[in-house]
């Protein structure tokens, strides 16, 4: 995976700076900035940290992949976080045993045997489980948000998205961002904090005890680690298949490692747990990058904010208004749900695919139900239509 010819290989594929790796570097934010907001109020971590780590392993990603291969906060564990708002070493537990799991699933060969055994209507369906969950999070938390004069931002901004989706030279997102700052700036609060100062990250002020890396395996990475496999591994794989047909293909085991690298490196310097995701990389690129230039524009961008702009975390999110983030959100919901047109010719699969996202989306524990429950199920279906006599 990393021999000297791979390596000679990837550094080789040039990264464009252009206007739409600009534009396509931000194609995420609506997922990443309300989660990262969430962590650093919830659990009291350091913002500056959370930001400058966060931006950090997005300039490492896109260096090493030279793919728009964003890294993504863990959404199951971030939920819990936020709605029990643990403690930031309990946190750091979770992202070191999911880590460590995940790094030796990849290094042991058996993320490569889940991904021979899983097939791809099942990895679709995941995927439309994950479209759907970010369409409802735009279309019930973000775009509503400010009321009607919400609504109203939001049908501009998706006006400008469409109508401009295909122009290269003014790309929509950036549009779409310059639009959301000056709304921002028109209606600032009298009186309210502005985002501004510079900060220097903090380390890690206290290690997980052994009854917090207990407490974190069952509260954090047994959720995890099922969205993790069908979402950052496995569908990853596929949507980097997808879209850049041209390119090499990603192995399960190289997403593993790097997603293991990435937790192992984080949790001791404070940051948050993360992973990579097939909706971030949908996100850049539906919103025009093509090379790993995106994750770097989006990473110093970050650690910028980080230091120079997140002294108050809820006023840095106010740069940002909800109908500006729900449209990015539903432009990446859309992009995700969009992949499974290929099972269009085999209704009956597409329909399985479909019934598998339903299962992720609104089921407990739904993605390890459609990743677990699909392959078996898959396997019967398969079995119950071999013709009579055949092997």
């Amino acid at each position: 995976m990393f021999t000297p010819h791979a390596i000679r290989h990837v550094v080789s594929i040039p990264l464009r700076f252009s206007r739409t790796e600009f534009a396509g570097a931000f194609g995420d934010l609506g997922t990443d900035l309300p989660l990262l907001v969430g962590i650093v109020a919830a659990t009291g971590m350091d913002a500056t940290t959370a930001f400058v780590v966060f931006g950090a392993l997005q300039i490492a990603s896109g260096l090493a992949y030279r793919l728009p291969m964003p890294v993504q906060p863990l959404k199951a564990m971030a939920a819990i976080a936020i709605a029990g708002k643990l403690a930031p070493p309990l946190l750091a537990a979770g992202g070191l045993i999911v880590g460590v799991v995940m790094l030796l699933l990849a290094r042991s060969g058996a993320l490569e045997w889940i991904a021979r055994t899983v097939p791809k209507p099942v990895v679709r369906g995941i995927q439309v489980g994950l479209g759907i969950q970010l369409a409802i999070l735009a279309l019930t938390r973000f775009l509503p948000a400010n009321g009607r004069a919400g609504w109203l931002l939001a049908a501009v901004s998706l006006a400008l998205v469409v109508g401009l989706r295909n122009n290269r030279r003014v790309p929509a997102a950036l549009v779409v961002l310059a639009l959301g700052l000056v709304v921002a700036a028109l209606t600032w609060p009298a009186g309210a904090p502005l985002p501004l100062g510079m900060r220097l990250p903090v380390l890690i002020t206290r290690w997980p005890t052994a009854r917090e890396f207990a407490e974190a395996s069952l509260l954090l990475a047994l959720p995890q680690l099922a969205l993790s496999l069908g979402n950052s591994v496995l569908a990853t794989k596929q949507v980097v298949a997808d879209l850049f047909p041209d390119r090499p293909p990603l192995t399960v085991r190289r997403i593993g490692t790097t997603y293991g690298l990435m937790n192992l490196l984080a949790a001791p310097l404070g940051g948050i747990p993360v992973c990579h995701g097939s909706g971030g990389i949908a996100g850049h690129y539906a919103f025009g990058a093509r090379t790993g230039a995106s994750g770097v524009i989006y990473g110093t961008f970050l650690v910028l904010s980080g230091l120079f702009l997140v002294g108050d975390p809820a006023a840095f999110q106010r740069l940002f208004p909800g109908p500006v983030l729900g449209t990015l959100l539903l432009v990446e919901a859309i992009t995700v749900l969009a992949l499974v047109r290929d099972l269009r010719h085999t209704p009956r699969w597409l329909a399985f695919a479909v019934g598998c996202g339903l299962a992720a989306a609104f089921l407990p524990y739904g993605y390890a139900v459609a990743l677990v429950g699909g392959t078996v199920a898959s396997a019967v279906f398969t079995r119950w239509r071999r013709p009579v006599g055949a092997p």
